[in-house]
């Protein structure tokens, strides 16, 4: 089986808009949530958001082609060109039907849904956009990216709610060990700062309603009272081994391990007992060839809701018995919030930069300890520690685990 390592990335953040950014600021631990400008949120319960910041999509697309698009897409096609301008991707170094795009979204684009709903009601029929059914399709974020550079492989979109970028991923590594395609772009993207997503989430009381950035997302901390949305996008290039060589191409770090499992529970809670997240976790290190032992850092789902952290923490138990308080665990999205469907593709990024920055991002916002949530959380700063393995976590509504392990090349 061929070796799968990476070779660029992008990303669009609340707290970057590159790699480079984003990763500075996980390690000073910028927290990137603030009121929503996306919308009057008079009628709201829920009035913070992590919003991308000072994001031109002209700088990657003509203003004509982006005003087609919902923003989902913007952001993916920002985060792709990024990845494929660092992996060194042009013409006549890779075959573009050996290379595949599997590029995921959680609700893909339900803004222009939201929007052409509106028109319906109000303006009839006649009114709705002959692009409203291409531009709301969550495939559409790899259909464009396919596009744009001319990769003719494998082209679809997991929809897995949070579980999205972890599952794009892993099927990408799988497609490459077992030799379907030489390179993949894989990842998520997700634009969900808008009325409908957040009054949904609010109704369920998912969302956190307080108006303090700096107590909103608060994962582990026995205060937390639900996830703050982000949006953005991240962006992998995946590559086989003996390609990225043959080509000379700077590998950043291998990804060598993945697994998946389904809860069957329930539409929204993790299982209580975490089995099936744990055999997620321990399937991503077995696959690796590794054991518990040899993972430095868990970038945890780690949402802020009541229920995810004390969950996820029996679930890390479970896959990591007596090493469970060896390893460092943190979530970032105590920076970033969660972008859903592009959360686990920004997350993965962080475990990369910690393999070759040999730094550990905290957990910011910890200030009260829960005995359920008792592992090393890596509370308010970062550590520097040499990482050689790190797994990233991603546990979706309706019950989807998804665990993806990197090691140091």
């Amino acid at each position: 089986m061929e070796r799968v390592v990476v070779t660029g990335m992008g990303a669009v953040t609340p707290v970057g808009n590159d790699v480079e950014s984003f990763w500075n600021s996980l390690k000073a631990g910028t927290c990137g949530i603030d009121k929503i400008t996306r919308f009057d949120t008079t009628d709201f319960k829920v009035k913070l958001a992590a919003e991308v910041k000072d994001f031109d999509i002209t700088k990657y697309v003509d203003k004509r082609e982006a005003r087609r698009m919902d923003a989902n897409c913007h952001f993916a096609l920002a985060a792709a060109q990024q990845a494929v301008d660092q992996a060194g991707l042009k013409e006549g170094n890779f075959d573009p039907y050996r290379t595949g795009v599997i590029f995921g979204s959680g609700v893909g684009g339900l803004q222009v849904a939201e929007e052409e709903i509106v028109k319906l009601e109000h303006k009839g029929p006649s009114r709705v956009s002959p692009l409203a059914i291409p531009e709301m399709i969550a495939n559409m974020a790899a259909a464009y990216i396919s596009m744009r550079f001319g990769f003719k492989g494998e082209n679809y979109c997991p929809v897995s709610a949070c579980a999205t970028g972890n599952h794009a991923i892993g099927e990408a590594m799988r497609a490459i060990r077992h030799g379907y395609q030489d390179v993949v772009i894989c990842g998520g993207t997700e634009n969900a700062i808008i009325p409908i997503s957040m009054a949904g989430f609010q109704n369920m009381k998912a969302v956190h309603t307080g108006d303090d950035p700096t107590c909103a997302s608060v994962p582990f901390d026995a205060r937390r009272s639900g996830f703050v949305m982000g949006e953005g996008a991240g962006c992998l290039v995946l590559e086989s081994l003996s390609h990225a060589q043959a080509r000379g191409a700077t590998i950043l770090a291998e990804v060598a391990g993945y697994a998946a499992s389904g809860d069957a529970y329930h539409i929204t809670s993790p299982d209580p007992q975490g089995e099936a997240a744990a055999r997620a976790i321990l399937g991503a290190i077995t696959d690796a060839g590794l054991t518990p032992a040899d993972v430095d850092y868990v970038n945890a789902h780690g949402t802020s809701t009541p229920i995810n952290e004390k969950y996820e923490t029996i679930a890390i138990k479970k896959a990591f018995g007596d090493e469970a308080y060896n390893v460092n665990v943190s979530s970032t999205k105590s920076m970033t919030g969660h972008l859903l469907g592009a959360a686990a593709a920004i997350e993965a990024i962080a475990c990369i930069c910690a393999i070759n920055d040999s730094i550990i991002p905290p957990t910011i916002g910890y200030v009260e300890a829960d005995p359920d949530c008792d592992l090393n959380i890596t509370p308010n700063k970062a550590v520097e520690k040499t990482v050689n393995v790190a797994i990233s976590n991603a546990l979706g509504f309706g019950g989807h685990n998804a665990t993806v392990l990197f090691k140091k090349v």
